[in-house]
């Protein structure tokens, strides 16, 4: 299957002093629609950053971001903004909700920022916190949720508006087992059933078996490719 994003040949370097640090090196992958792709390695190995440089966060040194099949790693300041808001969802293990709004009101304030209208917005959010198991939470605020709940919050703002690929940085991270693994089955099945690329950095030993492939990385670079036989 043709991937929906492709990295070829990524690198970034940070200039500190008069020495030149590599935090990713060379790092190649294709993330196709319908799976899980995982990075897996030791604090420190670059999966962070290539995770910000894929979503148009950080840009590269060198190499290429293919989001399908066209370049999008050289856009400008200006052209990269409505990409990453149209293509890219962002799921981050701190939660990143605001405390002052309830799970209904995060989740629009996605949609707002995508001028989508306040009746569809309404309507739009109840759908998502009911896919997201969160039907009877919608207007609570962050502070009267579990961590599990914010984090299905969260996921539900990322999945507003409906990306291409949903970028997940440790989202199990502050999670107990239980709510860590239903995580994770909700992102699986987002990509399952709406053909969508998730690509997820985690320490969780959990999330492998959720995963389609797994690269490992250490030292910025790519060990290993696993796929993942699927039952």
């Amino acid at each position: 299957m043709k991937p929906l994003l492709e990295a070829r040949a990524l690198t970034k370097h940070y200039q500190q002093g008069s020495v030149t640090v590599a935090a990713v090196e060379n790092v190649s992958l294709a993330a196709p629609g319908g799976e899980v792709t995982l990075l897996i390695g030791p604090s420190g190995s670059g999966k962070s950053t290539l995770l910000s440089m894929l979503g148009g966060i950080l840009r590269p040194t060198s190499g290429a971001i293919l989001l399908g099949g066209h370049e999008v790693g050289n856009l400008s300041d200006r052209e990269l903004p409505p990409i990453r808001r149209r293509c890219f969802g962002f799921v981050f293990q701190s939660f990143n909700l605001f405390p002052f709004l309830t799970a209904r009101e995060n989740v629009e304030t996605a949609l707002r920022l995508r001028k989508v209208p306040a009746p569809l917005r309404e309507r739009r959010s109840a759908e998502l916190l009911e896919y997201c198991n969160l039907a009877e939470r919608m207007d609570f605020y962050p502070a009267s949720l579990s961590d599990g709940e914010k984090q299905r919050v969260a996921i539900a703002r990322a999945l507003a508006g409906d990306p291409f690929i949903l970028l997940a940085d440790e989202p199990t991270a502050r999670l107990d087992s239980a709510s860590g693994e239903a995580i994770l089955e909700m992102l699986r099945g987002f990509a399952r059933r709406r053909g969508k690329a998730v690509i997820m950095a985690s320490h969780d030993p959990k999330a492998r078996s959720f995963a389609d492939q797994v690269y490992s990385l250490a030292d910025g670079r790519i060990e290993a490719l696993e796929r993942i036989p699927q039952k």
